[in-house]
């Protein structure tokens, strides 16, 4: 049986998707709050448990989660049309900031204004993961097991730099664990917090899985996920920049478990050694753009390939050769996060009902808000600490380096403004971007 009814009007799902994808920065982290804040708590669309179980099942895919969260809950409430669209607006801003600053990093160098600009977004994401963790973790972590799963996945990634895959199969199996020894701990993960959603789990879409549904699915993704490669190839030859990079970001939108930091590092060493599309200096002010342009982290990627058929365009016009690979890369990066949740959705939502399953998914839930703290750490130490050795800013600590003063304060303000005045995202990191460029002028 198959619901094709919108449970919500396509228009206002749309208008919705937009205004999200606008405040999706800060990574995984500050993209599910953002989520979790508009669709669950304030227009109370999804329940906190019908939310959670698609979280827990795009955890488990390759692949950027919080895109694959935004198609699996627009397939929830509007069918196929809203996965797409859910999927395609989440990234498309940052794919249009991404490319834009592209060009202008190619043609113009690096440009002071600008970087000032993101010198204040990057701590403002800070108190923005932070606000994450309290959201997830409030909801998801009831009981003594699960608070100890999340601090032992927090523990194992943070501090042992166990592999993202192993910690999640780990939690998955602790859950279930749990749950055969002592059910309650296991599945009382909060499944609603506050106001019952508006939309019953009765009234969300879904397709019964079929063979016929599968293969149908599974055929047409992969022709549009490969067609424009094999143009590319048969246009410009299979050793061009756009064939190789075609390839090669084919092959990384399937391993890329973990977050994009886990992949980034290999995406890194070819790109720059290998096939010298870039200098490592690129690659770490590509990184930072990425950071600081809404949309998944791992769009990096399309920086990287914008650089690389900029610097080796062929036939074409440099800025021509870019835009192409930069367009190409993103299409090769994410069309499969459409196939796999497309593919993967009905049979994850008929097991809804499974106690082992549901037990499984709570440990991966739990695991979760250590993982988001984790990717916090990581972004906080990494943005209010580095190598300032020089200015009024710098201050030297044996461990951690150079307080970042500038970027430590703008941080305090933004999380002042989330959690005590309650301002929304986007009023937050406009504040933050002016500071910064205050910061970058007179200091």
């Amino acid at each position: 049986m198959s619901t094709t009814t919108d449970v919500v009007p396509f228009r206002e799902a749309v208008r919705t998707w937009f205004l999200i994808s606008l405040q999706t920065f800060g990574g995984p982290a500050g993209q599910i709050a953002v989520m979790q804040r508009h669709l669950v708590d304030e227009r109370r669309w999804i329940g906190q448990g019908r939310f959670l179980h698609a979280l827990n099942y795009c955890m488990l895919l390759p692949g950027p989660e919080a895109q694959q969260l935004a198609i699996y809950v627009g397939w929830l409430l509007n069918g196929m049309r809203g996965g797409l669209a859910a999927g395609t607006l989440f990234v498309l801003p940052g794919m249009v900031a991404l490319l834009a600053l592209s060009l202008i990093y190619a043609l113009y160098g690096d440009s002071t204004v600008v970087t000032a600009l993101f010198a204040g977004l990057a701590p403002a994401v800070v108190a923005i993961v932070a606000q994450a963790v309290w959201r997830v973790g409030s909801r998801a972590l009831t009981n003594p097991a699960l608070i100890a799963l999340a601090v032992a996945a927090f523990l194992a990634l943070a501090v042992f730099g166990i592999p993202f895959p192993l910690v999640i199969a780990a939690a998955a199996v602790a859950g279930w664990v749990l749950h055969r020894w002592r059910p309650r701990p296991a599945t009382t993960a909060r499944t609603e917090d506050g106001p019952a959603p508006l939309i019953s789990d009765d009234m969300l879409h879904h397709d019964r899985p079929s063979a016929r549904r599968t293969i149908t699915i599974l055929t047409v993704g992969l022709v549009l996920w490969f067609l424009p490669i094999a143009v590319f190839a048969a246009t410009t030859g299979t050793g061009s920049v756009f064939t190789r990079q075609g390839l090669f970001f084919s092959g990384t939108a399937v391993v890329t478990f973990g977050g994009a930091y886990a992949v980034l590092a290999f995406v890194a060493q070819r790109a720059v050694e290998h096939y010298a599309w870039l200098s490592a200096g690129d690659m770490v002010r590509g990184l930072a753009l990425a950071e600081s342009t809404p949309g998944p982290l791992i769009m990096v990627v399309q920086f990287v390939a914008f650089l690389g058929a900029y610097h080796q365009p062929g036939s074409l016009e440099p800025w021509v050769a870019g835009v192409l690979a930069s367009l190409l890369t993103t299409w090769v990066t994410f069309v499969p996060c459409f196939l796999f949740i497309l593919l993967g959705a009905p049979y994850v939502e008929s097991l809804r009902g499974n106690s082992a399953l549901s037990a499984a998914l709570n440990g991966i839930t739990a695991a979760v808000v250590g993982v988001i703290a984790s990717l916090g750490l990581f972004f906080a130490v990494h943005t209010l600490f580095g190598e300032v050795t020089d200015g009024p800013w710098a201050m030297e600590l044996p461990v951690l380096g150079s307080v970042r003063w500038t970027s430590l304060v703008i941080a305090v303000v933004a999380g002042v403004l989330i959690f005590k005045v309650k301002w929304p995202v986007l009023r937050v990191l406009g504040v933050s971007a002016l500071l910064g460029l205050a910061a970058g002028i007179f200091l």
